[in-house]
C-alpha cells in the first residue's frame, strides 16, 4: 500500500492506494481540485458541501459521456422522491456538522 497526498481546495488530504496507483490517483484529485475550483465559493458553501457537489458534478459528466457512447448507466434511472428530500437535508446537515467538529480538533 501507499499513500498519496492530495491537495483539493486548499487542503491536504493523504488517502491510500495501491502500489503502482499514485500517478493515476493523483491526476484523479486534481481533476477533483479543478472542479471545486471551477464552482467558486457560490453560497460560501463549507469544504464538505463544495466536495459533495464537486462529486455529483462529476459523476454527471461521466454519465453524460456514458451515454454519448451508448453504455447504460452506472446505476438505473430511479423515480425522484420528493418526500425524500428533507432526510437528505438532515443528513447533509449531519455531515457538514461532524466535518465541523474535525476541524476544530
Amino acid at each position: 500500500m501507499s499513500n498519496v497526498t492530495l491537495r483539493i481546495g486548499g487542503r491536504s488530504y493523504t488517502v491510500a492506494c495501491a502500489e503502482g496507483e499514485e500517478q493515476h490517483v493523483a491526476m484523479l484529485g486534481r481533476l477533483i481540485d479543478e472542479k471545486v475550483a471551477t464552482m467558486g465559493t457560490a453560497g460560501g458553501q463549507n469544504e464538505v458541501r463544495s466536495l459533495l457537489f464537486a462529486s455529483l458534478l462529476l459523476a454527471d459528466e461521466l454519465h453524460d459521456a456514458r451515454q454519448a457512447k451508448g453504455q447504460a448507466p452506472a446505476v438505473p434511472a430511479a423515480e425522484p422522491v420528493p418526500e425524500l428530500a428533507p432526510a437528505l437535508e438532515r443528513i447533509a446537515q449531519r455531515i457538514e456538522n461532524l466535518a465541523g467538529r474535525f476541524d476544530n480538533a
